[in-house]
Formats: C-alpha cells, sequence, structure tokens
C-alpha cells in the first residue's frame, strides 16, 4: 500500500484545548480519513493521519499554521485551487486572526469533510497517474 500523508495541526493551549473551529475541523478529518480509506483501499493507497499540536509560542509567531491540513506534503488548498485567508477567532487563540479557507466564493473557518475528502482524491489521483501535473 502506498502511504497518503495527511498532517492536521493545530493549537492546543497548555490545558490540552483547542478553539472551535480547530476542534470541528478535527471532526472533520477523522471522517474525511476514515472516507478516504473505505474509498482508496482498493486503489492500493492508505490515508495516513498524523495530529500535531502547535504551543502558543509557535502559534503567536505564525497564527496561520493552525488548523492546516497538509496532504502529500502540501497545503490543502492546493489541491482545490482554493485560497487561504484569516478572520478573528477567540478561546484559546485569543483574539488573533487564524486560518480560513476559501473554496469557490465561499470561506470556511473549520474545514467540512466534503472539502477534505475531495483533496485528498485529487492528491490520490496524482499518485496513482505521475504524468498528471501536481
Amino acid at each position: 500500500m502506498k502511504p497518503l500523508p495527511i498532517v492536521w495541526q493545530r493549537l492546543v493551549s497548555e490545558q490540552g484545548s483547542t478553539c472551535p473551529r480547530c476542534h470541528d475541523t478535527g471532526e472533520a478529518v477523522q471522517q474525511a480519513v476514515r472516507q478516504l480509506r473505505q474509498a482508496l483501499e482498493p486503489l492500493g493507497i492508505k490515508p495516513e493521519l498524523q495530529v500535531q499540536a502547535i504551543d502558543a509560542a509557535a502559534f503567536l509567531r505564525d497564527p496561520l499554521q493552525s488548523n492546516q491540513v497538509l496532504i502529500a506534503g502540501r497545503p490543502m488548498e492546493h489541491w482545490l485551487g482554493a485560497a487561504t485567508g484569516s478572520s478573528r477567532c477567540c478561546n484559546e487563540c485569543g483574539a488573533n486572526e487564524c486560518r480560513t479557507v476559501e473554496v469557490d466564493g465561499q470561506v470556511h473557518e473549520a474545514i467540512p469533510q466534503e472539502l477534505l475528502v475531495r483533496a485528498g482524491l485529487i492528491a490520490a489521483t496524482r499518485m496513482l497517474d505521475p504524468a498528471l501535473p501536481a
């Protein structure tokens, strides 16, 4: 089986909590990986999820690193032709501008499962046919 690495990173407080948008994205990532495993297993591709915590110091240096999903080493936005943006967050993030994703004119603070699955399928397609542009 060829691995399809999926990395999700988010700010985690000293108490082990995260903001609502990261929490919701985390649930979507888990569901998307399960769905991708079922879809890609017959093709010999196995999605492998790695969850990474970002501490407060790293978050303050670059808040857009939080709630980022990398698929096959590239930001999810790459696979979807999407844009990265930001909006004011809450809770653990304070008043910082945190990562958003804009796809087809719609801005998402929490990344929906459907977008994660779509990005994963596109990345897997590129793995199956290296002649396709990355």
